[in-house]
């Protein structure tokens, strides 16, 4: 049985290059503004002081944005990221036709309707265009994606291209060619690096961060009371689901309980298919999932998630026990 002090791990997902020591800051003042909102306040001296936990941000943001690994620099798309984009993108637009109903909104509707169609018009056109070319039909579909009014809320980007170039960073990670391979187990190293198994690991994971974190704990050989996931493409179809690592894939042996949150106007996520779709562990535990509601800008960030008390309560009673 894991004893000492508990270990408290934020794994974070697509985007920016970041800064290790400014993106852990917030993380933690999001997750003390959730322990408030859980009417907790007593512990965030605990929290945020280091008492409760030893906090690590494992950052690998700087492995996409650099030649090496992934064999080209960041910004570029090549040939096997193309069918993973179309696929990914298809996925997605599934996810918003549920959550955008024409019953619910015609206007919302149509702008689904005319992603849709740009998008089977890029498959289409496939083989007789370049790469280049289905790129640019590919941000023209990410970009109508952002008229829908919750989507463009919930996500950071300011532009489809934008987008589009950090939803690459997924296929990146779960591409299993030999040189690609190098990337992923790279990513991994970074989450693992520095944990102490003989201590009790709490993970917190966002978006990429918990497909890289599912991997990562089936090598992890340490104790894990929780893991969070937060905004999780886990369960985006077969596009992710199929290629994660061991297959079927099923929650890690380790893990004595999992927490799954999702937000409606989170573009990336599978909404509550995860539960459905990912396999219990040999002793029984599966994903527990919760929707929580976001108000403002920038729904799929971390610290949007944090700052619910839904979320931050089992992370504090996970590290308190």
């Amino acid at each position: 049985m894991a004893t000492g002090k508990p270990q408290l791990l934020f794994v974070h997902g697509i985007g920016r290059l970041r800064d290790t020591a400014t993106d852990r800051r917030r993380w933690l003042e999001a997750l003390a503004a959730g322990t408030r909102d859980a009417n907790m306040a007593e512990v965030i001296s605990a929290l945020t002081q280091g008492w409760l936990a030893d906090v690590t941000f494992a950052n690998y943001s700087d492995l996409f944005n650099r030649r090496g690994a992934q064999g080209h620099a960041a910004g570029e798309l090549d040939e096997y990221e193309v069918p993973f984009l179309t696929e990914l993108l298809d996925s997605i637009l599934g996810e918003l036709s549920e959550q955008f109903p024409p019953e619910r909104s015609h206007q919302d509707a149509r702008v689904i309707r005319d992603a849709r169609f740009q998008l089977d018009a890029a498959i289409q056109g496939q083989q007789a265009q370049g790469v280049g070319d289905i790129g640019r039909r590919l941000i023209g579909v990410t970009t109508t994606m952002l008229r829908l009014p919750g989507v463009r809320q919930a996500a950071q980007w300011m532009n489809g291209s934008a987008l589009l170039l950090q939803l690459a960073q997924v296929g990146r990670y779960l591409d299993r060619r030999a040189k690609m391979a190098e990337l992923g187990a790279a990513i991994r190293g970074r989450v693992l690096d520095r944990l102490d198994p003989a201590r009790p690991l709490v993970v917190v994971s966002h978006s990429l961060g918990t497909v890289v974190a599912y991997e990562a704990l089936h090598e992890y050989e340490g104790t894990v009371p929780l893991w969070v996931t937060l905004g999780s493409p886990l369960a985006l179809g077969a596009v992710v689901l199929d290629r994660l690592v061991p297959r079927p894939a099923h929650c890690p042996e380790n893990v004595a309980s999992w927490l799954n949150f999702w937000d409606r106007d989170d573009i990336v996520v599978g909404r509550p298919h995860l539960a459905e779709w990912i396999r219990p562990s040999r002793s029984g535990v599966k994903a527990v999932t919760e929707r929580v509601d976001s108000r403002g800008l920038w729904t799929h960030t971390a610290t949007k998630y944090l700052k619910h008390g839904t979320v931050a309560r089992p992370v504090i009673e996970a590290l308190q026990s």
